[in-house]
Parts: C-alpha cells; structure tokens; sequence
C-alpha cells in the first residue's frame, strides 16, 4: 500500500505510539504538541516514557524522515489524507470525559483540512461524538471516522503492531476501509461498524475489565473470610475459556488512565440515557472499599493506630511495567494512611529518589523503604519484590509485618525470613 501522509493531534501517551507506530509502517507522519519542550524533546529522539521500543521507534523514524514533531497546528494541512485526534478526555466535573480539547482542535484545522481528508478519532470518547464532530465540521467533503485504541501501558507497541483487534466505526463505509488500510500489515482481526458501536467497543471493553478486577477483589475478601486461598479459586476458574485467565489476580484496586476515567464516563452516558447500570457502579464503589480495605489492613497491622508510625511501601506506579503514577490504587492507600498520621518511605524502580508523588518519600531501594518500618505493605505487583533477600529486609526493619496487597511474595520464603505475612485472600501467617 502507498505512505499515506498523516497528522496526529497530540503527542502524549496514545498519540506518540500512534505516530511512531504509522511511521514505522512506511507512512509520513506529522505529530502535533502544544508543549514546546516536549516537541524539542521528541525531536532530538528524547521519549520520557516508559514504554518498550518507543524510543527506538522514534529514533528510527526520525533518522528516515518518516516522522516530525511540530508545535501548534501547521498553517498548512493541505497535504494531509489523515489527522489523527489523540488528545485528552479526562473526566469532568460532572463525571462524563471532557472533550473540551476535541473542540479546541476542530476549530483550529476546521478551515485547513483539504477536501478527502478522513478525521480519525483516536481519544476515547463518549458515544455519539463522531456524529457531533461531524456537525462541528460542517464539512460535507471532509468525513470522521472512529478508531478507538486498545493500547495497555508497558505493551503500547506491540499492541499497536500486533493488536489483538482493529475497530473501525463510520457511517461511510469507504472512509472507514481508508483507515483500515493504514493498518496493513498488522494482520489483526477487524471489525467495521457504525461510528456509535466503535466508540462503545472501548468503554464496553474497559468497564468489563475494571468490573472483573472489582469482582475478584471482593471474592479474595471474601477467601479471608471464609478460610479459602484465593490463589487456588482463580485457578479454578482461570481452566474456564468462557472465563478467561486474564484480570483475575486481586490487588488494592484498579486504577491508571483510563478504567478510572472509563468507567465514570461510560456510566454518566448511561444516566444521561436514562439506562441504569447497577453492575458498573457497584464496580466503581468495590474499587474505593478495597482501598481503604487494604489501608485497614496495614493500621490492623500495626495496633490499630497510625500516628508517627513509619511504613515501607513497595511499589507507586498503577501497575508494575509502567512510570504511570496516574489514579495509582498504591497512592491512594498511600494518602489514607498518611490521613491517619503514618510516615511513609517509599520505593518503586521507575520512581526515581527524591520525587514527591503524594505523602510517600521515595529513596532509591527496597532496603532503604523498609529501614526502621512498623510494616511494609507491596502496592504495585513488580516481579523483583517477590525476588527480594526477604532476610535482608527483615534486618532493615523495627516490626517483621508485611502487607502484601497483591498476593505476590512467595510465602514460604518471607515467613522463613521471620515475617508476618497478611496477604490478600489468604489467611493471616499470625503473629
């Protein structure tokens, strides 16, 4: 297939992948920032993410021409088959996403793009929009198309070479098979629908997962309960392809950029269509208890109170693979234990010393985290504190307690260490 030339509105997080990810498929790619550092970043190959093979991709593409970085819009789109919005929608204040930078893009290109010219929209969006952006145009030779992403953050590249589906949504369905061709390669199921049905694929998606995750977290309290061993229950039913094995590992909640934001968002479009969604909000609302739930457990932990008592906490980031400290379950348990009085030192591999992500002090190892602590408590599941010298550690701290939010740590070896180990969905090891 020929390159197509492509304008990608937005370099964050979806739109650097999107660009470099074209660009790497042979098309001449455009990628737009109004952040003037970041653009000269980008454009000396500088890529702040922490994401695998970005950066080389960017390198690559860069070093061919396949790929620039500009700031603002170009005065002149006239050569541009495609512009890509990937710009953000974060939650409003009334729960639905905020399309306010949508807007601001429309009313900037709106009178720059040339006749053919196919708007993808790439940002996550509410159901309904592409057909509102299409009245926002008022373009009858220039059509939208919906193209939602399924990137997951620490996979973004391989997800977007190698996806596990492509969805494309318009109600022209030429327009839609143009987009889908900038695809080629990637070989990856596909599904063409209506511009409605593609934004809902997403949400639909998302607020599956995030309902999932609320289930199992809710089944481990329940496994504590009950005297049963989370572990073995979803290796039950991970055998189960109806099922599924992905999503069923409990944890101090989900969090990231987008279930949080999804979630909400999918759940004001139900409300505004006047269709009540019981099963989301109860997703929602188990998600804020486990928090607390798993805060509860690290003041159990510790006597019943807080105040002036030092905690190790093991892990930042939303989940392990990723710098995103975005909506992080681990600070939120973070900042209700803070609430209470504790003093928190903590340590994350892509967290780096000296940073100040809520109430938690970073330093620069396990070991340092845990010097002196009443408790630690393992808030994101990184594979190296499982491998930890859980004898070492126990040398580092004033109490052997640990809290171990995602059922990670190899039992044996940190009770043979001396610990206590309070993990979720297990019986407590006792004192």
């Amino acid at each position: 297939m020929a390159a197509r030339r492509i304008a990608v509105m937005g370099a964050g997080y979806v739109g650097l992948t999107t660009a470099a990810c074209f660009a790497h498929l042979g098309h001449q790619v455009t990628c737009v920032d109004v952040d003037a550092k970041r653009v000269a970043a980008l454009s000396e190959a500088e890529v702040d993410q922490h994401e695998p093979r970005l950066a080389e991709l960017v390198e690559e593409s860069l070093r061919t021409g396949r790929l620039r970085f500009v700031v603002g819009v170009p005065a002149n789109l006239s050569d541009v088959d495609f512009l890509f919005l990937a710009v953000p929608t974060p939650t409003g204040e009334s729960g639905a996403a905020d399309l306010s930078a949508v807007a601001d893009v429309l009313t900037r290109t709106r009178e720059r793009l040339p006749a053919g010219c196919v708007v993808v929209i790439k940002s996550t969006v509410p159901v309904g929009t592409t057909m509102r952006v299409t009245n926002l145009l008022a373009r009858r030779d220039v059509t939208v198309v919906a193209n939602p992403e399924f990137l997951r953050e620490g996979h973004a590249v391989e997800d977007f070479l190698h996806p596990q589906r492509i969805v494309v949504g318009s109600e022209d369905e030429a327009s839609a098979l143009r987009v889908l061709s900038l695809y080629a390669g990637t070989d990856a199921p596909t599904v063409i629908t209506g511009s409605a049905s593609a934004e809902l694929v997403k949400y639909a998606s998302n607020c599956f997962l995030a309902m999932k995750l609320s289930y199992v977290n809710t089944l481990a309290e329940l496994c504590e309960q009950a005297g049963a061993d989370i572990e073995d229950v979803t290796a039950g039913m991970r055998l189960d392809e109806r099922i599924g094995a992905a999503f069923l590992d409990p944890g101090p909640g989900w969090g990231g950029s987008c279930l949080p934001k999804d979630t909400k968002a999918l759940l004001s479009t139900s409300d505004t269509l006047d269709v009540d969604f019981p099963l989301l909000r109860a997703a929602i609302d188990t998600n804020t208890h486990q928090v607390r739930r798993v805060a509860g457990k690290v003041r159990d932990a510790v006597g019943g109170s807080l105040r002036g008592v030092r905690i190790g906490v093991l892990g930042l980031t939303f989940k392990a693979g990723t710098d995103d400290l975005r909506d992080s379950p681990a600070l939120a348990v973070a900042e209700l234990l803070a609430a209470e009085g504790a003093e928190l030192t903590g340590y994350d591999p892509c967290v780096p010393e000296g940073a100040s992500p809520g109430p938690v002090r970073v330093v620069d190892t396990p070991q340092r985290a845990a010097r002196d602590a009443s408790a630690i408590v393992v808030l994101t599941e990184w594979p190296e504190f499982a491998a930890l010298d859980w004898t070492q550690m126990a040398g580092q701290v004033r109490h052997p307690v640990v809290v171990d939010s995602r059922d990670l740590l190899p039992a044996e070896k940190v009770q043979a260490a001396g610990f206590r180990l309070i993990a979720t969905g297990k019986p407590d090891t006792g004192t």
